[in-house]
């Protein structure tokens, strides 16, 4: 699939007001405007496009969908006849949907584990038009979608696997030097990171563990580090460089119990060819002072909704009938 990354995602949240305060001063997001069908949800812009972060009122802190950014209609249509050849079932996106995302089309589907992905082209966007929520340089997103995404899945199943890569034709990158079962992927398109998404084995676990978000200098990193420690924000990992990508890094929890990584490039990522297989995880820094795991990631049933645990409890009825 000619896939460019992630091009939003949508959360549900208990953390409203919170957010609406961290996202601009801490992280120096710019509120968008919501659309009327949906007044009650906050949306954040990090760039040009309409938004990139939407939260949705909800009785539980969660991931509800993973919004992947075809290049185009053509790209879009080929996608969608794909994935039906693949048996996957898919939705198409009515006008009322299309408006809330402000895409000109979108469809939504499953992973073989249950979490909710769509797939959307055209979004809307404005040039010269993004106002970050406090001084900063910017964020990287654009043609390379917004950063990348960590996921917990309780089952590392082969339908996972061939899902990604032979369905939604991901390069598979490796499993990083972390403990546990991690696979990390990067959209087809994507010649500019490592990954766009990663999911890690958790057993009896799901739930989003991380969002990397790219900022454009050193001096952003720097800046945000400091407000995170000046108003005694929980942390995860504290500065350093891992070992498989020239990025300086760092790790804290957002209001939503899953933590975020602000990461700037030292030199341009570019595709190594081969596997690579790091001794570990960083070649400085990234002290481990908080949990790997947050409040987000908790059992299937708290952070899934109906239809998912339908895919979930699908997917281990076929493996024990095996």
């Amino acid at each position: 699939m000619d896939i460019i990354g992630i091009g939003y995602l949508g959360f549900e949240s208990t953390q409203l007001d919170e957010w609406r305060s961290y996202g601009p001063e801490v992280l120096g997001f710019q509120i968008g405007r919501s659309p009327e069908a949906d007044a009650e949800s906050l949306y954040f812009r990090i760039d040009d496009r309409r938004h990139r972060f939407a939260f949705h009122p909800g009785k539980v802190d969660r991931l509800a969908y993973i919004g992947w950014e075809a290049r185009g209609k053509l790209e879009f249509e080929a996608a969608a006849r794909r994935l039906r050849e693949a048996g996957i079932e898919i939705t198409m996106g009515d006008a009322a949907l299309r408006e809330l995302r402000g895409v000109r089309d979108v469809f939504r589907f499953r992973d073989p584990i249950g979490y909710q992905h769509e797939l959307f082209y055209g979004q809307k966007w404005m040039p010269r038009s993004f106002i970050p929520g406090r001084p900063h340089g910017g964020f990287v997103a654009g043609e390379r979608g917004l950063g990348h995404l960590v996921v917990i899945t309780p089952e590392f199943p082969p339908e996972l696997e061939h899902f990604l890569t032979e369905v939604m034709g991901f390069h598979y990158y490796g499993a990083g030097a972390g403990k546990g079962k991690t696979a990390f992927y990067r959209s087809r398109l994507n010649e500019s990171t490592s990954h766009d998404i990663a999911y890690g084995h958790g057993p009896g676990k799901m739930g989003i563990q991380h969002v990397g978000l790219f900022v454009k200098t050193l001096r952003d990193v720097g800046e945000t580090y400091d407000i995170v420690r000046q108003r005694k924000l929980p942390m995860m990992m504290t500065l350093g460089q891992h070992t498989q990508d020239p990025h300086v890094s760092f790790y804290h929890f957002s209001p939503g119990g899953f933590a975020i990584e602000v990461i700037t490039e030292l030199e341009p990522w570019h595709p190594d060819g081969f596997e690579l297989n790091p001794e570990q995880l960083s070649t400085w820094g990234h002290e481990l002072v908080g949990p790997i795991l947050g409040p987000s990631v908790r059992a299937p049933e708290e952070v899934q909704d109906a239809e998912g645990l339908d895919v979930l409890a699908a997917l281990a009825r076929k493996r024990a009938a095996a």
